[in-house]
């Protein structure tokens, strides 16, 4: 295919994913006021908790007129992006599967019945952090204080916080992508693998709005689980590439190239300048 034909392709893969997105939104905003409560719960239960250890006021509130508005056209937005991720990471997939060989394509099918999931299941672990993140924060407010906290400000940290997780469960998928692609081997993962946990925490601290350490260790803990999963994967599809490849294994992903290191067959050539 030509650069013009993927860039076709991908536009296709990419108003199909939006489509999607958008019609699952439309139907969210019908929903919206379950949607509101189930976003809104962990802020009340860990308000009613604090006001009766410390007598904290804290409430949600709107202060401006087209507020409500646009707090619906987000919500329904982001629950589109949720509940269709099954649908835009599979176009995602399948604008990678033509650049991979056809024994490899037969992961397409597995790509599609973990990718969703492991998205969802990333949002439900950060549903599930929720509160004591908001805990830990609220407690910080000082006594005789009311904390009015605007209601986008609030959902603009749960859905933030929410994608995170739900994005960073990703990543393990993306790492065995891309070593079906030949991007990365198992060797390679096995190799960096302090500095990429020592990543995965730096992320996970940076990536989580809320500055508490439990909502990081929250995320860093299962991302680390999965990638140590995803080295246990990219090692066994390495071991049988090898055996079908037998050449693949012979050579480090660092090690330079023939192509850099054979010498140039014009070079002993004889130039003009010494023929004057």
């Amino acid at each position: 295919m030509t650069l013009l034909e993927h860039l076709r392709e991908l536009r296709g893969r990419m108003f199909k994913a939006v489509l999607a997105i958008v019609a699952v939104a439309i139907v969210s905003a019908f929903f919206y006021d379950q949607l509101f409560h189930l976003l809104t719960d962990p802020f009340n239960k860990t308000v009613q908790r604090l006001a009766a250890e410390r007598n904290l006021n804290a409430e949600l509130t709107i202060n401006d007129v087209a507020g409500p508005l646009m707090l619906q056209l987000k919500v329904s937005l982001v629950a589109g992006l949720v509940i269709a991720s099954p649908i835009w990471l599979w176009q995602l997939w399948a604008f990678v599967v033509p650049g991979l060989h056809a024994h490899e394509r037969k992961w397409s099918l597995l790509f599609a019945a973990v990718a969703g999931p492991l998205f969802m299941s990333g949002v439900l672990l950060g549903y599930y952090v929720l509160p004591k993140g908001i805990g830990i924060l609220l407690d910080f407010t000082p006594e005789d204080v009311s904390n009015l906290i605007e209601v986008d400000r609030y959902l603009t940290f749960i859905l933030r916080m929410l994608l995170v997780f739900g994005v960073a469960f990703e990543i393990p998928l993306f790492v065995v992508l891309l070593n079906l692609a030949g991007v990365v081997s198992g060797k390679t993962l096995g190799r960096y693998r302090p500095w990429i946990i020592l990543g995965t925490f730096v992320f996970a601290a940076v990536a989580t709005p809320s500055t508490d350490p439990i909502s990081m260790l929250f995320l860093a803990a299962p991302m680390t689980g999965l990638f140590l999963v995803s080295e246990v994967i990219a090692r066994l599809i390495d071991r049988r590439r090898a055996r079908r490849e037998p050449e693949y294994d012979q050579f480090d992903d660092d090690e330079i190239s023939d192509l850099e290191v054979s010498p140039d067959p014009y070079d002993d050539r004889p130039s003009r300048l010494d023929d004057d």
